[in-house]
């Protein structure tokens, strides 16, 4: 069955389960013999995100994730290995069980401007995405709150579009929503959690299927937001 489109957005499918580190090991051992690392990873097969993610003094993002609220927009800003000069605005949506994401690239400057308030701009930019934060902003007081550090690495299988991704190294910067700053302040959350998060479209191959049978794992709606904000 085909996914479901929003606003022309294609839905996936998105499983996320918390891991130890015995279980992260053998399951990219059996992974690595029938996926492709992603070609976009370092010598190690990994890469740095960095992402400040938008609330407002109610928390609404958070309290919505935490209550698993079947249809919830996200705003973030992301970035990979501290490219400054390579940032996207991005918005996750759910929608019952499908996940949506749109993203247009943002600049610096103007990242700089939001941060500190200036967004008269935003509401006739040519980017339809930058209007809706604008529209955001004003309906809920939303804004740049926390800063959010992990290591990802990836796996991919074409048939399905299955992507396998292992989130560890979770970092927090509490309320600090100096996101270009690569010296930036960051604590460590818990060094024992890796996310594992499985994305798919229509389907998940049988063979994936079972490669990712694993005897002790715990599957939840963990995200790294919600976890950067246990610690402040």
């Amino acid at each position: 069955m085909e996914a479901k489109t929003l606003n022309g957005l294609k839905g996936r499918t998105e499983l996320k389960h918390e891991l130890n580190r015995i279980d992260c090991y053998l399951l990219r051992n059996k992974l690595k013999h029938v996926m492709e690392i992603d070609p976009h990873a370092s010598k190690d097969g990994k890469y740095l995100i960095r992402s400040v993610y938008f609330d407002n003094f109610d928390n609404k993002a958070l309290t919505q994730k935490k209550e698993g609220l079947l249809s919830r927009d996200k705003f973030r800003v992301r970035l990979y290995d501290y490219n400054t000069n390579l940032l996207n605005l991005e918005k996750k949506s759910k929608r019952n069980n499908l996940t949506y994401k749109d993203k247009c690239r943002i600049t610096s400057e103007e990242y700089e401007k939001i941060r500190f308030g200036d967004i008269d701009w935003m509401k006739d930019d040519s980017r339809e995405l930058i209007k809706e934060l604008y529209i955001h902003m004003n309906l809920y007081q939303l804004k740049p709150l926390t800063v959010v550090d992990y290591e990802r690495e990836v796996f991919i299988y074409r048939p399905g579009n299955v992507r396998v991704t292992f989130d560890s190294s979770i970092k927090t910067s509490f309320r600090n929503n100096d996101v270009l700053n690569k010296d930036l302040p960051m604590v460590e959350t818990n060094p024992a959690i890796t996310v594992l998060e499985v994305k798919y479209d229509e389907y998940l191959p049988e063979v994936i299927r079972n490669l990712l049978q694993i005897s002790d794992r715990r599957k939840g709606t963990y995200s790294k937001y919600q976890i950067s904000r246990m610690y402040g």
